[in-house]
């Protein structure tokens, strides 16, 4: 039986096939309040909006409420393989679809998205919990990418160099792959899609789009605007679950390449993910783009020396230096920002600050500043930042701070008790600020991924430097200053792969890609931008000669070689 699952409804109003019977892996470690009938959300296979024959599912959670909003199915391993196939039947055609063409699905694409961004964003605040304008901003930072990729003419093209040799033209292209997958994190249910499939299917690949069964909501409606733009039946399929279809993903000899996001290590079977995909993938010969929470030296022993191609940003621990000469009240407000910004729960959030010397008087400021943020639903207007995204997020946010007050940091603000009106059962945190923290304790060492932001001491920017510089991970790290000096020696010395002077989170814009070094990156092709384009293809160079060639003088063994002797 077949649905269409319209975008322009919420998802509590979605269109979907009712199961008769299922079995519920419910998210919720308590009872939740659950609708009549959950609307089941979708696989899309084909072009087509199918409810899945699967009788398991997982519930979708408003994270403010406890309420049921919808359901994801299991993808069975048929549905799968059926989504897997309608892929590899719609390359050929794509592939030969002219470059023209596909941008101009990418121009129309946009368009649609910025007709449905309030729906976009209603649905993100109602399945992930952030803030109505924070879920703007996740839709708006993924159709930037969208944007980028109308321009993949140039961003694809090749090389070319005449009379290499006598009467010898070489010249390289960029081809596709084939069939590409992406597995998607619950912080961005916008953005990481985006970053994905608009940038493979316009390089010519078609794609298989995992969602994450916390907030699928906003991956199916970005479908079906993609549909509604001009994308062909079968170029972008979508599928639900959780470690079977990751497995499955991984091992499918026809997927070429491999996107994977994971947004934390609270979810157990994130983590599966994210501890089989870098290795069970690339062991299948598979191109894996990653970014996780792991570290390298984990994955690379799980991936037991295995030799691949990767695009891996795994792991974060931002740092901010605030020096003597910085703008107060602009960098107070970058702290505050960034550190309790959607809950905390960014891989680019800024979760500690490095105060060069006197760092009281910030310390007592930024309490202050944090204490007028507004905890809330963020459907609520006043909200300037929501809830986590689960009862077990919660659970480990709250250990980990704990386990700072027993190692000796003093709790400057504490926002572990925090009570919505309204929303009593929902996963709120309210801002808190651990100071007298140093590098050896757990809060330290963990990526807390909440509204907890730490302060340490340094008694110069080259102490400073050197706590970031010891820490095993460098994707971003940024710097407050009003000295130019500073900030130059700031910027060449730092080892994180994006540096922000006066810019609290460093991340580039499209044009750009994402990147981090150490701990936080493995392989050498990033996120979108020209690294992106480089993942989802491969490169041809062809040789070609068209003179006449000369009847005599017999064959020759040698090495061909420009030189004409």
């Amino acid at each position: 039986m077949l649905t269409r699952f319209s975008s322009l409804q919420r998802v509590r109003n979605l269109k979907a096939v009712r199961p008769q019977i299922f079995a519920k892996f419910s998210t919720a470690p308590e009872p939740s309040s659950k609708l009549l009938n959950p609307p089941r959300v979708p696989n899309l296979i084909g072009g087509t909006f199918v409810d899945s024959k699967s009788l398991a599912s997982i519930d979708v959670i408003n994270p403010a409420t406890q309420e049921v909003v919808s359901q994801v199915p299991l993808t069975t391993n048929e549905e799968f393989k059926a989504a897997v196939s309608a892929a590899k039947e719609a390359f050929p055609s794509w592939r030969n679809t002219p470059i023209t063409t596909r941008q101009r699905i990418m121009f129309k694409l946009q368009e649609l998205i910025r007709r449905d961004m309030d729906k976009l964003a209603m649905n993100i605040t109602t399945e992930q919990g952030k803030t109505l304008k924070d879920a703007h901003g996740d839709v708006f930072r993924g159709l930037e990418v969208v944007e980028h990729a109308c321009g993949m003419a140039n961003l694809q093209m090749g090389g070319y160099v005449p009379n290499v040799s006598n009467g010898i033209d070489t010249y390289s292209i960029r081809e596709p792959l084939g069939v590409c997958a992406g597995i998607c994190p619950f912080n961005f249910p916008a953005m990481i899609p985006l970053w994905m499939f608009p940038v493979a299917a316009t390089c010519g690949n078609t794609f298989v789009l995992k969602p994450s069964e916390k907030d699928p909501g906003a991956s199916i409606m970005l479908a079906e605007l993609a549909m509604e733009a001009g994308l062909p039946h079968g170029v972008l399929n979508i599928v639900h679950g959780t470690n079977d279809i990751v497995n499955a993903i991984c091992d499918d000899d026809d997927i070429r390449a491999v996107s994977f996001v994971g947004s934390n290590i609270v979810s157990f079977l994130l983590t599966l993910a994210g501890m089989h995909i870098y290795s069970r993938a690339s062991a299948k010969g598979k191109r894996v783009q990653y970014i996780s929470r792991f570290s390298k030296n984990q994955l690379f022993l799980m991936g037991n020396l295995i030799n691949f191609c990767a695009q891996s940003n795994m792991g974060a621990k931002n740092h901010g230096v605030v020096l003597p000469d910085a703008s107060v009240d602009a960098t107070l407000n970058a702290l505050v920002a960034a550190g309790f910004g959607a809950a905390g729960q960014r891989c680019m959030a800024l979760s500690t600050v490095v105060f060069v010397g006197d760092s009281k008087s910030w310390e007592n400021k930024l309490m202050e500043r944090a204490k007028t943020l507004k905890v809330n639903a963020g459907t609520e207007p006043d909200a300037d930042l929501g809830p986590v995204i689960s009862k077990p997020a919660k659970e480990r946010i709250l250990r980990l701070i704990q386990s700072g007050v027993d190692s000796g940091a003093r709790l400057l603000l504490d926002g572990r008790n925090i009570v919505v009106p309204g929303y009593e059962h929902g996963n709120f945190i309210g801002p808190t600020i651990l100071t007298d923290v140093t590098a050896d304790m757990e809060c330290y060492k963990e990526e807390i991924f909440g509204p907890v932001l730490l302060c340490m001491k340094a008694d110069s920017l080259e102490e400073a430097m050197n706590i970031i510089n010891k820490n095993k991970y460098g994707n971003g790290a940024c710097i407050f200053t009003s000295s130019g000096v500073a900030a130059r020696k700031f910027q060449t010395e730092i080892e994180a792969g994006q540096v922000g002077i006066n810019v609290p989170i460093p991340v580039p814009l499209p044009f750009f890609s994402f990147t981090g070094n150490k701990a936080s990156f493995a392989g050498d092709l990033n996120f979108y931008g020209k690294a992106g384009v480089n993942f989802y293809t491969q490169m041809k160079t062809v040789t070609q000669q068209w003179k006449d060639l000369p009847g005599s003088g017999g064959v020759s063994l040698a090495m061909p070689t420009s030189q004409k002797l």
